[in-house]
């Protein structure tokens, strides 16, 4: 089986193509002066962006993992979250509160989707 990475660094790769399947890293915001909304629809944009690069979307995500570094953000991600899903094709999901690398940083988000 074949692996195809891309964005990559010497460290890891966003988001990775194997067995018919794409995977992301744990995507994170980058404006983390944003309110965990905020900072999920940036995480959002950016998983469309990954998803778009290896031909496939949100539709065919099947699985996402949600860290939060406060599990009580979790309404405000699910707010943002639901209107990137449109009410359909909601994958399986784990939501689960973590220490992220910065006390700003509210949420990261990782997907694996169809291709």
């Amino acid at each position: 089986m074949s692996v195809k990475r891309h964005d990559s660094t010497a460290v890891y790769s966003k988001v990775t193509e194997a067995g018919g399947l794409v995977f992301t890293a744990g995507v994170i915001p980058t404006d983390l002066a944003r309110d965990c909304e905020g900072q999920t629809s940036e995480v959002l944009a950016e998983i469309d962006r990954l998803l778009a690069l290896c031909g496939t979307d949100k539709s065919k995500v099947a699985q996402a993992t949600v860290w939060l570094n406060d599990i009580r953000h979790r309404d405000a991600m699910n707010k943002a979250w639901s209107s990137w899903l449109g009410g359909k094709d909601a994958p399986a999901r784990a939501c689960v509160e973590a220490k992220l690398i910065d006390p700003r940083m509210l949420v990261e988000i990782s997907v694996v989707a169809a291709k």
